[in-house]
């Protein structure tokens, strides 16, 4: 995977994760500006080195509506660490609804985690306290700012500023 730049709305909010040559391109059309670069790496062409944006600012403003993390299998996972939160482990994932679907469980963040197959099978069509199941954590629906901090795994240190370090976790 190819290195990941941190855009940012004109008034420095964070709007999304877009490709490095993506980023150069805005920068050199002009719609962009660079706010940070790696200092060990560059964008090469035939005839100049360009520094390697870790950080864009649009220079217009975009009207975002609603930003927020889609409900993939993947997410899931990596919210919750890829581990199973009954036992621990990384080994043969899959999703679980702690709420079960034949009682009326969504599948939605706040229902949806990550468990093993082995305590998914184990739980069956049980609530985790009645298979004497304890979850290591609470299922919950992340924000986009909290999910490219602490869940994305393509936070630079250079993106951090913008990441608000306010905004709660769940």
């Amino acid at each position: 995977m190819g290195r990941k730049v941190l855009v940012l709305n004109q008034d420095y909010s964070a709007l999304s994760v877009c490709s490095a040559p993506k980023a150069f391109l805005l920068v050199y059309l002009d719609k962009a500006e660079l706010v940070s670069h790696a200092s060990d790496q560059y964008l090469r062409t035939v005839d100049a080195n360009y520094p390697m944006p870790t950080v864009i600012r649009l220079n217009r403003y975009v009207q975002m509506p609603y930003k927020g993390v889609m409900m993939t299998r993947q997410n899931i996972f990596k919210r919750d660490q890829h581990r199973c939160v009954y036992c621990g482990t990384h080994e043969d994932l899959t999703l679980d609804h702690v709420i079960p679907r034949s009682r009326g469980g969504r599948s939605s963040w706040d229902n949806l985690t990550t468990a093993c197959k082995r305590c998914n099978a184990k739980k069956g069509d049980f609530m985790p306290e009645e298979a004497k199941m304890p979850m290591r954590q609470r299922p919950f629906k992340p924000s986009f700012i909290v999910f490219l901090r602490e869940f994305s795994g393509v936070a630079d240190d250079s993106w951090l500023p913008y990441l608000s370090k306010r905004e709660k976790i769940h």
